[in-house]
């Protein structure tokens, strides 16, 4: 069984593409709506809370567990696969598949300020965006419009044209989404970026990853079975993760 976690339902982006890559392993997806977002809480907090997640995981099975959280994995990586038995697949904004694909040498990040001031982030950075003009945006509250299930209201759409408009008159022509919940927003800001913007997803290749550690399933008890559970209020996450999703997931509750 293969378990992700996330700070809310941004993480349900790498879990579509793990599901559609590894149809046959059992899923657990936790997010922890009692803290969403992680993006703007001290770094002690977030470490604490994701190894709280990855445990919780382990107990209930999980033989891998994947940290759906850019914020998450760069404040925390290290401390899981420190602690936990089974292996940590975490993400990374897709800056090297960003700056292969640029033309106008101007490539975008959207992300959140916990992602942007990380470690990792600056490693990446340094490690691949030479000669290339990498801005950074912060959107947390792009977040939010998605933690509500809102992925092309009339405010959600001002936002994002709001981020974009300084990008567009800049000649950024390649949009990294280094938040997973940013995936659910695509549609609307490729429809604001235009056709001739590529938006880069780490989605596939975190999918690709756990695929590589994980391997083929074994028994087949628990395939396809797939469980949903927030350290929020079930009534209040239900609504807006069956929107993001498409239709409604089983959800329960859990302490944490």
């Amino acid at each position: 069984m293969i378990g992700i976690f996330d700070s809310g339902l941004g993480g349900l982006s790498v879990l579509r593409a793990v599901r559609s890559l590894l149809p046959d392993h059992g899923l657990r997806y936790l997010a922890d709506s009692a803290y969403c977002p992680y993006g703007p809480r001290p770094q002690a907090e977030i470490r604490a809370r994701s190894l709280a997640c990855g445990r919780w995981l382990v107990g209930q099975g999980a033989a891998v567990v994947v940290i759906a959280c850019n914020t998450a994995t760069s404040a925390a990586a290290d401390l899981l696969r420190a602690e936990l038995p089974v292996p940590v697949v975490g993400m990374e904004p897709g800056l090297k598949p960003a700056i292969a694909a640029t033309r106008s040498g101007q490539v975008a990040v959207l992300a959140t300020s916990g992602t942007l001031r990380g470690e990792r982030f600056a490693s990446l950075l340094e490690r691949f965006a030479g000669g290339v003009q990498v801005s950074t945006v912060a959107c947390p509250d792009l977040v939010a419009y998605v933690e509500a299930g809102d992925q092309d209201g009339p405010q959600a759409r001002a936002a994002v044209a709001g981020y974009l408009a300084p990008l567009r008159a800049r000649g950024v022509d390649t949009i990294v989404l280094g938040c997973t919940h940013f995936p659910f927003l695509r549609r609307l800001i490729a429809d604001i970026a235009g056709p001739e913007t590529t938006i880069i997803d780490s989605g596939a290749a975190v999918a690709a990853q756990v695929a590589r550690v994980a391997g083929p399933a074994g028994d087949r008890a628990g395939r396809r079975d797939l469980r949903c559970f927030t350290t929020g209020d079930p009534a209040e996450v239900a609504g807006p993760l069956a929107r993001v999703w498409g239709g409604p997931l089983p959800l329960a509750h859990i302490e944490l």
